[in-house]
């Protein structure tokens, strides 16, 4: 499988990759983002898929939903953080 465009920047950018990580790394222990995390953890526990691989539970616009991993990692719609970075709906 080819690599994504961001894939091919980032490996040929250590500087870059660096930088991202960093901000990932503080993104990821806000507050906010540990209680999206405890909670689509605390679902996957109430649906006994826990630790199993298979498909991921994510925050939607119709509240938490089951998908494919490869779905939920390209979802660019389904989000209000997603919709707000594009600007909005699209008319």
């Amino acid at each position: 499988m080819a690599k994504s465009r961001s894939a091919k920047f980032y490996a040929d950018n250590p500087e870059a990759r660096k930088k991202k990580n960093e901000y990932q790394k503080k993104y990821n222990a806000t507050a906010e983002e540990r209680k999206n995390r405890a909670e689509l953890n605390q679902e996957r526990r109430k649906r006994g898929i826990y630790g199993k691989g298979g498909k991921d539970i994510s925050h939607t616009k119709n509240g938490i939903v089951l998908k494919s991993p490869s779905a939920n990692r390209g979802s660019k719609s389904d989000s209000a953080g997603d919709r707000r970075a594009r600007g909005g709906k699209k008319k």
